[in-house]
Order: structure tokens, then sequence, then C-alpha cells
């Protein structure tokens, strides 16, 4: 019996996610942040061709099972790389990314196969630096990349991991049936564009950890678009890693604030005890625009992070209660 199985990323730059001086082409419009990749991938290579995307990486993979014992395994799947579209006036250009090889690897353990896959590559600009580490100036752009792990059980299970990823940009995780399960939490530009060369990489000595959240609701994502709508231009505040943004028992009389994570991972800490945490998309605060603004929860940024804040009573209370509802599960 052959059981195959696959696990995809997408990595895609979001909105104001380029900081200091390599912004200016996006603030000229010269070049262009992405939009958000979909909630499940149809067609793979219809999004590659259509360039909705910087960079993928698709692993693929299965085993054969006889009488419960593996007896054969294999594994396929590649990167795929954009191209950098530039704008200068009417005109558009075109230049060709740079791809890396596709780095594999297997493990067999008893009862199961663990497969690994990088992939990644450079835009083909030239980004002249300096860089932290030798050679500690660098010509070419950074590298960006995911490291996927994908393990398969004899008994039919499947478990699905992003190992590491470039700290920029923005990674999605797609399981076996195309759907978005995951998202990197935190974005470090800077960290990127200083140390991600040849020697930081899985292609010279080092892989990155990812921090990895779980995606937001339907019910979330309706809230953000209506928080960060065109009649609104909240204004991030940035948290340092540790920062509380609220504390549980702080009375908030004024404006009764929902928050909006953009990006990095927020814990929530009830009497002293990490519950949870909350990543990019994640909305938090309402209980206490519902409940006699109180704050239920304290909010401690595990990471860097940048969040929006409104006014709860501009927001639709009905999906303020539907999300509140749902936050008193998860509590108890």
């Amino acid at each position: 019996m052959r059981i195959e199985s696959s696990v995809t990323s997408i990595s895609w730059i979001p909105s104001e996610a380029v900081e200091g001086l390599p912004k200016l082409p996006f603030s000229m419009g010269v070049a262009h942040y992405d939009a958000p990749p979909p909630d499940r991938i149809d067609d793979l290579e219809a999004l590659h061709r259509a360039d909705l995307f910087r960079e993928a990486n698709e692993l693929r993979a299965w085993i054969d099972v006889e009488d419960g014992k593996i007896v054969d395994h294999g594994q396929s799947g590649s990167g795929r790389i954009g191209l950098t579209r530039l704008r200068v006036g009417p005109k558009e250009m075109a230049v060709a990314a740079v791809a890396l090889p596709t780095l594999q690897d297997t493990e067999v353990g008893d009862g199961w196969v663990r497969f690994t896959q990088t992939a990644g590559g450079r835009t083909g600009m030239p980004a002249p630096r300096t860089v932290r580490g030798k050679p500690y100036f660098q010509i070419n752009s950074a590298i960006a990349w995911t490291t996927l792990a994908l393990t398969i059980h004899a008994d039919g299970s499947v478990e699905h991991e992003l190992t590491g990823a470039s700290p920029f940009p923005r990674h999605w995780i797609y399981n076996h049936e195309a759907e978005l399960v995951q998202k990197s939490g935190a974005i470090d530009f800077e960290k990127w564009y200083r140390e991600a060369h040849e020697q930081n990489t899985p292609w010279g000595k080092e892989d990155s950890p990812a921090v990895v959240t779980a995606v937001e609701t339907a019910l979330e994502r309706d809230l953000s678009l209506e928080i960060m709508g065109k009649d609104r231009k909240p204004h991030p505040r940035q948290l340092s890693e540790g920062e509380l943004l609220v504390e549980q028992g702080e009375a908030t009389e004024e404006e009764r604030l929902v928050f909006l994570v953009l990006d990095g991972v927020l814990e929530v800490v009830i009497d002293g005890e990490v519950i949870g945490e909350l990543g990019p998309g994640a909305i938090a605060g309402e209980r206490a625009q519902l409940e006699g603004g109180t704050r239920t929860a304290t909010l401690r940024a595990r990471t860097k992070c940048k969040v929006v804040a409104v006014p709860g009573e501009e927001l639709d209370s009905s999906a303020l209660e539907q999300l509140a509802a749902g936050h008193r599960r998860e509590e108890s």
C-alpha cells in the first residue's frame, strides 16, 4: 500500500514589511508589496505563472507499506521562485530571480520516514550593503527560504513542520489538502537584510528557526478588513520582546481598544500562566469592550510585534460577541 502526502509553503511580502532605505522603491511605487495568497491552493503552477508569490516550496513524498512495515519510500517536489517586477513610469521591467539548489534529506525510523526539503533563492537585483560577519559587504541581495519537514508513518498518520525559514518575508504553510494551516509569526527585515547571505543559510552553515502560529479564523479576517478599511488609517504600534500591550485587571474607562496583530506573536497570560499565543491576523481585546472595560488577560510580546488598535465601539458588536465566545471556550 502506498501512502502519499505533501506540504507546501508560499512566501510573500506583506504591506509595510520593508524597512529603512530599501523601503524607498516600495514607497515610490517602483517595487510593490504582495496581496495575501489564497487560503487554498487550487493550482500552484497557475499562481506561479501569474507571479502571485515570491517563492514556493512544495515537498511531496510517499512510503510503501507491506504487512505494517515500510518497504520503500521516495521524495519529489521542488522550489519555485517568482520574478521581481519594477515599474518605472509607464513601463514595467521583469528581473529574473536566482533560485538556489533544492536541498533534500530523508531519515528512516521504526515505522516512519521523515523527509525534509529546503528551497529558496534571491532576487536578481543587486543590493549593495554592509552585512554582519564575513565578508562584511555583499552585492547580491539577501536569500529567502523555507525548510519543510514531512513525516509519514506506516499507520497512515502524517505530520508536517516548518523547521526553518528566513526571517523575511512572510511564509504561509499549506497541508496535503492544499489548505492554509499555519503562518510564520514574525518578520525581521533588518536581520534578514544584514545576515541572510550564503554562510548564514542552509546552503552555508546554518538554518534559522521559525516562529509558527495558527491561522486566524474567518471571523477575525472579516474584522481585520473592517479595522484596516478605507475609512481608517490606524497607526501601527511597535512592541519590543517582553513588552506588555495590556495587563490583566487593567481598567479601560476611556477608549476600549480592540487590537489587530499585524506582525509578531503575543502571549495570552491569565493569572501568570501562558494559555495561548496570537499571531498575524488575530484580534484581541474585545472582551474589555463587551464586559465593562476591564482587561481579562495580559497580552505580552513573545517576539517583536506590530499591532494596530481601534475603539471597540466602532466595530460590529455581534462579530465581537462571537469572537469573545470563542476566546472564552479556549480559556476553559
